[in-house]
């Protein structure tokens, strides 16, 4: 009834308003675009029907240009299709405002997964003391990313803002003028973002999102939970922030970067306390207390603008000056106001979120072996030799005697604890070690604070683990538990208060084994690495590497974290959000608050509410294991295919990611010129199955492992896994949300290309087969079923954009053919890259 209820509501006040003021572009005075809206549903109707009937997009585009317009050369066609291309983006920009201004209304506070239905719930269980004392220890912790695939430059993010926000208040008058504004503004970079803009985008969604955003969720956990002895913990929510100190994502992220990074972080957010004790002075204009704040004041300004020093602390202890002259003599009026002005110190203190470090463990043994070979004359010697040689060394290591990688890696080693002198420590605070899957990776770090000079006391870093690969999954066990029994690893972890990050990749794992098999391999290794923790005396953490799509382990990431049973460590939650996940999961307060109460309450119901569905009998592990080997062997075999790159390079956009000026890093690692698997990242590679509407790495092989179940006459079996398991249930459900947005038809000519003929066939049955396998096993008539909004918005979103895939898969077959402007064709794929990934939002 409710699901009826707010599709009603969503058809109400998102599909109409949307056609609504879609018709404003028709009368816009948009540079050279004129007729574009006419001519637009008629490139629409012949994709639609066009791809029903088997056509391709080049015949499809070829119709459209004869049956609706008078244009003869190459180059007039090119033009119309750059403009189409252009005012699509801007369709997707509105309609993107419309969904988000509608967000509150199709949300409610009681909705499932708020604070306050957390409190309700717990009040009628009679567990409000247990939820109490879950949340005076546990922890949500986002970390925002700068993967490129944030396609809109700030001036147009400023646009979509203020169109969220006229479009709210219904002001047609507003909302014509901004659309105006966004027909005149570029939708694309002039020239690639650098490290430092990146950072700069997304620290604009601290100050201007998630200051207030954080602030207000803390204070109504305190007011809904609080009882005169409930004290919750300011680091309940926490932010993380990978911009600026992200090597192994972005080489061309420095020592200075990092720095100057960090130094713009503490900025902001001392611009943030600056702004709200504004506000906080024009109503506690009271003797004595408004002294007090005017000296703060300045001193935050003398920081900010003069470089002056301030800490946490000593704002706080303005505050507390305040506080005590506004209680003692002034009835405590407004003492709120105050309240909640400290907690905002307390949560966010001198450095708005935690910059951490990230590197290849391959660039540090190069690191380690350069350093070694300068110091002894020699790179004969075994690791643990290296190792235990260079810890031992009486001086530190000069930087400035080694080039490139090796001086920086040194020096962004050295300026750390500059850093935590300036953000305080939760500013900078662990160091990531990508593709990490023996225990040297861990030990290399702690080798390079020791040849910069850091006694061992002074190294106040969590060293962190990143398990990505299926090799790495594999090792995870041998590699910490060797280091919880390395006796200088075991000191050092004392001295971080013995609590260990674990950091675990769904994107690359994903990549390697296949999606079944890369979350359960995931699943496993946690409550391995949880039990191993738990024998050691290890408060264990583990923090996801999750993207957007459920290919690369987003999807509902509630469910998922709701969906994990009790022999999985609970301490804290902890996920990477990059790219347009971003600005449509997070861009905004509303949107903000609510996801961010998703993930706390997630964490608190799974040990305050025990639930038999998410932990898994020994019978229904067994099952998941048998569909997720099945699943791999089939995904492998696909991997192995002679066509699997040839078909990414030549048929998709896999090469061009790295042309469009979005993100500041190269899309692959590695310099060679031959594309190899292991060199693509993650982001281009179902990027790129996205943009072909095909989705693979989200469903192969899933289907195919519950087909031969079904084959065996077992899948009543898997059937009752589905009903009897939050956790196998989440993974069905995410897999057809990938399915649902993918759209065969734009590639139908692929299977009679000669090369490519057999293998787009492979692909294709086994979207059908899986597709027809999960609706039998779950019931449903349709995909997503289950989730109308959803469903309707990927609609919706799928028809807005199938006029820009047929532009692009034209532009593609122009440029396999050798005809025309290649150039002009090439440049058509690329910018049709940007409309298709914002109006996807989670497709890589």
């Amino acid at each position: 009834m409710i699901h009826d209820q707010r599709a009603e509501k969503f058809r109400q006040i998102v599909e109409n308003k949307f056609q609504i003021y879609n018709s404003l572009f028709m009368s816009l005075p948009y540079d050279k675009m004129t007729n574009i809206g006419m001519l637009l549903p008629f490139l629409y109707e012949e994709s639609r029907n066009g791809y029903e009937d088997g056509k391709t997009p080049e015949e499809i585009v070829e119709e459209f240009f004869k049956n609706h317009t008078d244009l003869q050369t190459e180059e007039q066609k090119v033009e119309l299709l750059f403009k189409i291309i252009q005012y699509i983006e801007r369709q997707v920009v509105l309609f993107d405002s419309i969904e988000d201004a509608a967000f509150p209304n199709l949300h409610s506070e009681s909705d499932n997964g708020t604070v306050t239905n957390l409190f309700e719930r717990s009040y009628q269980d009679h567990k409000l003391e247990k939820v109490r004392d879950k949340l005076k220890d546990f922890t949500v912790k986002v970390v925002f990313t700068a993967h490129p695939t944030q396609f809109y430059p700030s001036s147009v993010q400023r646009i979509i803002q203020d169109l969220r926000g006229a479009i709210t208040g219904d002001s047609v008058t507003q909302i014509d003028m901004l659309l105006q504004q966004l027909g005149k503004t570029p939708f694309v970079n002039k020239e690639k973002p650098t490290p430092i803009d990146e950072a700069l985008s997304i620290i604009s969604y601290l100050r201007y999102v998630y200051y207030d955003t954080i602030g207000e969720l803390f204070t109504k956990i305190k007011k809904t939970f609080g009882n005169g002895h409930f004290h919750l913990h300011e680091d309940i929510i926490q932010l993380g922030f990978w911009p600026g100190g992200d090597r192994d994502g972005n080489p061309f992220v420095t020592a200075d970067v990092t720095k100057r990074v960090a130094e713009e972080l503490r900025s902001a957010i001392l611009k943030s306390y600056y702004s709200h004790l504004k506000f906080i002075r024009r109503r506690l204009s009271f003797r004595g207390v408004s002294e007090v704040l005017t000296q703060l004041s300045d001193e935050l300004y003398g920081a900010i603008f003069n470089g002056n020093m301030i800490t946490a602390e000593g704002i706080l202890k303005k505050a507390d000056e305040a506080e005590k002259i506004l209680v003692n003599d002034h009835n405590s009026l407004f003492l709120d106001l105050l309240a909640n002005f400290r907690d905002r110190v307390k949560i966010f203190g001198t450095h708005f979120a935690t910059l951490d470090i990230r590197q290849d463990s391959r660039i540090h043994q190069k690191v380690i072996d350069e350093v070694f070979a300068k110091v002894y004359g020699t790179v004969e010697a075994s690791e643990e030799e290296k190792f235990r040689k260079l810890i031992q060394l009486d001086h530190k290591i000069n930087a400035d005697q080694f080039e490139d990688i090796v001086k920086d890696t040194l020096l962004t080693v050295s300026q750390v604890s500059e850093i935590q002198d300036l953000n305080g420590q939760r500013g900078m605070n662990r160091y990531i070690i990508s593709n990490s899957d023996a225990v040297k990776d861990v030990m290399n770090v702690y080798a390079f604070f020791k040849i910069c000079g850091y006694q061992d006391e002074d190294i106040k870093m969590d060293i962190v683990p990143l398990f990505e690969t299926m090799e790495g999954l594999a090792n995870s066990e041998n590699v910490m538990n060797e280091l919880y029994q390395n006796p200088v690893y075991k000191k050092h972890l004392e001295s971080r208060g013995n609590q260990q990050t674990i950091m675990l990749g769904f994107s690359d794992g994903t990549k390697d084994g296949g999606y079944l098999k890369a979350n359960w391999e995931i699943y496993k290794a946690k409550e391995v690495l949880t039990k191993l923790s738990v024998q050691n005396g290890i408060k264990v953490v583990f923090f996801d590497g999750r993207g957007g799509p459920p290919a690369r382990g987003g999807g509902k990431t509630h469910d998922f974290y709701a969906s994990q049973g009790n022999t999985i460590a609970n301490n804290k939650i902890e996920l990477t959000i990059q790219g347009q996940t971003i600005t449509s999961i997070f861009g905004n307060k509303e949107q903000a608050k609510y996801n961010f109460e998703q993930l706390l309450t997630a964490g608190v119901e799974n040990d305050v509410f025990k639930n038999s569905k998410k932990d898994l009998t020994e019978q229904e592990r067994k099952l998941i294991a048998e569909l997720a080997d099945i699943s791999y062997k089939k995904y492998s075999d696909l991997k192995a295919h002679p066509m699997f790159v040839p078909y990414l390079q030549e048929m998709s956009t896999l090469e061009y990611y790295g042309k469009t000026n979005i993100g500041s890093r190269p899309s692959k690692r590695g310099n060679g010129t031959e594309l190899k698997f292991e060199d693509l990242r993650a982001i281009p590679f179902v990027g790129s199955w996205s943009q072909l509407k095909q989705n693979v790495p989200g469903f192969f092989g899933f289907g195919f492992a519950m087909q031969q179940m079904k084959e065996l006459g077992r899948l009543d079996e898997v059937k009752e896994l589905y009903k009897g398991s939050d956790f196998f249930k989440t993974l069905v459900l995410n897999s057809m949300m990938s399915m649902n947005k993918s759209y065969f038809p734009l590639t139908y000519y692929i299977k009679n290309n000669p090369k490519f003929g057999a293998f787009w066939n492979v692909l294709f049955d086994e979207y059908v087969l899986s597709r027809d396998i999960m609706l039998e096993l779950t019931g449903f008539k349709m995909l997503q079923e289950e989730d109308p909004l959803s469903r309707k918005s990927v609609k919706i979103r799928e028809k807005i954009v199938l006029p820009l895939l047929s532009i692009q898969q034209y532009a593609l077959m122009k440029i396999q053919k050798g005809e025309g402007n290649k150039e002009a064709y090439e440049k058509l794929v690329t910018r049709s890259l940007f409309g298709n990934i914002n109006a996807s939002r989670n497709s890589a």
